[in-house]
């Protein structure tokens, strides 16, 4: 039976094969210029856990589990630094349990126990945190560290088809639930890449960015209602498709990473699954005029589903050519959208763009489009070889305003190049490209490839992440687009918040979780502003 990897991204058996593993070593050695060498994956039968510190009382023992397996599973994310720390064989600080609640009366007492003993409680829905969001928990103010999953609470409680809205649990996998809507004829059509594996709570949670390149972006824009689990008690928010009502309660859970509560449920709106669909692929032969075409496609009010831009090296390594590229596309359960696509192509001509080739498109093959998306899926699985090969490979991703583009653009790529320069890195892989845009701004994705020093890898990605982030900083981007504060971006959040809503922040903490006791280190610190 297949089960999910304790140390590396899915499922065991869907890691890749020997054959892809050695193409992988094969393009970057290429690529690099750089032998890479080979890193021993970690078993399970070999790692060094701690005894427990904890021990479940007998009336909730059914809902705990402390096997090495579970354990070593709910250690860490799929940050960078998790994947070093995994391959280091560290897992020094495991939670102590782990907890399987099916209700929210369970959730409620395994709060309330860890609120008697003084333990930490992490939450956890599908375990896809690339900034820290459940890392280890090292204060050692607290008796010991509580994973609790969510994901027995899985199930689509009702689906409205006439509001065109979905109730269901947090733990509910995206693709359990896009199952439950298809006989409908309704989608959420929100793919984020970690969909196989990542839930509806934690979405909400961590403010994550889906398949829509412009407007409805974020989870934030789907989200009817939520049900939420605090120390203090239970949160329901009234299901509405909008109000003036105040400041809107939903908006205080939304990226709260579990800092503030439990998600359980939540109300989204859904839509009809698109049947009429068309996309086009265009290059362009400078990045700057790729920009351009990309603003004047956002801020045309045609609301393309997609709108990447790819930098050359970013196209390259997705294999979609060697040259920027806009990929396009529209969709629509109501009306055909060839009109929509043929103003786009038109939009980004008037820039320079050249359409790639329609019958190539057709036939599939080299469609930058095709081969985007096929980089795309498999990409995770590509990281974690890559890092068992000694490369350091890391992104950051941010958005600011048209007019700040150029400036944030060049800041980050010259603190990348001299912190690379630092460590006396001959060779890297540095490239860019736009996830999302908007009217008023785009939301830039940049990734870096390149060889690190043995024993030195975690320090390699400690200076690369200081320099770009403080670059980002400077130049007034934000810090995370749709990946979440978590741990890794504590400093530059701190920064980015204002100091009074840094005050109101703590305020809510303390009343809604007094011990202080959900996910420590995520989005606060116990020490009052």
């Amino acid at each position: 039976m297949s089960h999910r990897s304790f140390y590396s991204w899915g499922y065991a058996d869907q890691a890749l094969s020997p054959r892809e593993r050695e193409q992988v070593r094969t393009t970057w050695q290429r690529r690099l210029g750089h032998e890479l060498r080979t890193r021993t994956v970690p078993q399970l039968a070999d790692l060094d856990l701690p005894t427990p510190r904890l021990t479940a009382p007998s009336s909730l023992a059914h809902l705990f589990a402390d096997d090495r397996y579970q354990r070593a599973l709910h250690t860490y994310g799929r940050s960078t630094p998790d994947a070093i720390r995994m391959l280091n064989t560290d897992f020094s600080n495991p939670p102590d349990l782990v907890a399987f609640p099916t209700s929210e009366t369970d959730i409620a007492a395994i709060l309330g126990w860890c609120g008697e003993v003084g333990a930490a409680v992490v939450p956890y829905g599908g375990g896809t945190s690339v900034v820290g969001g459940i890392g280890p928990v090292t204060d050692d103010s607290y008796s010991g560290v509580v994973t609790l999953d969510l994901g027995r609470l899985n199930r689509v409680l009702e689906i409205d088809q006439t509001s065109r809205a979905v109730h269901a649990q947090a733990g509910i996998l995206g693709p359990a639930l896009e199952d439950a809507l298809r006989p409908t004829g309704l989608t959420l059509r929100h793919y984020p890449q970690s969909f196989e594996y990542s839930t509806l709570g934690g979405w909400i949670a961590t403010r994550a960015a889906g398949h829509y390149a412009t407007a409805l972006t974020h989870i934030d824009d789907l989200v009817q209602g939520l049900r939420v689990v605090t120390p203090s008690g239970l949160v329901q928010t009234r299901r509405l498709p909008g109000s003036g009502a105040g400041p809107s309660p939903d908006r205080l859970f939304i990226g709260s990473e579990g800092a503030l509560g439990i998600i359980t449920e939540a109300w989204v709106r859904v839509q009809h699954r698109p049947t009429f669909r068309s996309r086009a692929s265009i290059r362009f032969s400078s990045f700057n005029s790729a920009v351009d075409a990309v603003r004047a496609l956002a801020q045309s009010g045609l609301n393309p589903a997609n709108c990447r831009l790819l930098d050359a090296r970013e196209a390259e390594k997705s294999d979609a050519g060697t040259a920027p590229v806009i990929l396009v596309g529209f969709e629509s359960a109501d009306h055909p959208m060839d009109a929509s696509l043929a103003r786009a192509i038109e939009l980004a001509g008037d820039h320079g763009g050249t359409l790639v080739d329609p019958d190539e498109t057709q036939r599939g093959g080299r469609d930058p489009a095709n081969r985007w998306r096929s980089y795309f899926l498999r990409a995770p699985y590509v990281s974690d070889a890559m890092f068992a090969m000694g490369l350091l490979y890391e992104t950051y991703e941010t958005a600011t305003t048209w007019d700040r583009f150029a400036e944030l653009h060049t800041a980050v790529l010259t603190a990348a190049r001299r912190a690379l320069q630092s460590w006396n890195t001959q060779s890297a892989w540095v490239s860019c490209r736009f996830t999302h845009v908007y009217p008023d701004g785009p939301a830039p994705y940049y990734s870096i490839v390149a060889p690190a020093p043995a024993g030195s890898e975690l320090t390699m990605w400690t200076d690369l992440k200081q320099a770009i982030s403080e670059a980002i900083m400077a130049a007034r981007g934000t810090i995370t687009h749709h990946h979440a504060v978590g741990r890794d971006h504590r400093p530059w959040y701190d920064a980015q918040r204002p100091a009074l809503f840094n005050t109101a922040l703590h305020a809510a903490k303390q009343q809604l979780d007094p011990g202080w006791s959900l996910n420590p280190g995520v989005l606060l610190d116990r020490t009052r502003p």
